[in-house]
């Protein structure tokens, strides 16, 4: 069974967020969705686009799975509507986890539900300082530039990305 690297973004800004956070990588490998090879830091993280709101836990993981993308993203939906996230009412706006897919391989693909590589990763800091701890040298298939390099090229007033002190729980890697 062919397995495939892709790498994820992971986020809370409701209730324990750190504990959600946890709580869905946890989720990856007990569902047999993904084993996880490395976890980025865990970051709090000014919220963007939609500002109202508390700020968010952030982090990367890069995952080895079987699944193809849409299944894998059935999986990952599944995940956060059973740790409490429900559909978006508001777009960008306060959930227990989310879970994206950022990069499957070296894929380039875009249908209605899903674009890999993620449609708005390279401008984002709260995506792309966490992927640049654990995958900074990794080209992005469609700029052909490293994700430190996408990093290097975001403005980043309103992107406020800060390192969280580590945690002494459970650890995944």
């Amino acid at each position: 069974m062919k397995t495939h690297q892709v790498f994820l973004s992971f986020g809370s800004n409701l209730g324990d967020k750190r504990k959600n956070c946890e709580k869905a990588l946890k989720e990856l490998e007990t569902r047999n969705i993904a084993r996880i090879v490395s976890v980025s830091p865990f970051y709090m993280t000014e919220p963007v686009d939609y500002t109202d709101q508390d700020w968010f836990v952030n982090g990367a993981v890069h995952v080895e799975t079987s699944l193809d993308p849409l299944a894998l993203l059935t999986a990952l939906k599944q995940v956060q509507a059973d740790l409490g996230t429900r559909e978006k009412t508001v777009r960008f706006g306060p959930r227990v986890i989310d879970l994206d897919i950022l990069l499957y391989d070296d894929l380039i693909w875009a249908d209605e539900d899903l674009a890999i590589p993620h449609e708005r990763m390279h401008q984002r800091a709260f995506v792309l300082v966490p992927l640049c701890d654990i995958a900074g040298d990794t080209l992005h298939p469609l700029f052909n530039r490293t994700m430190k390099d996408l990093l290097n090229a975001i403005d980043p007033e309103h992107q406020d990305v800060r390192p969280m002190q580590p945690d002494t729980g459970d650890h995944y890697v």
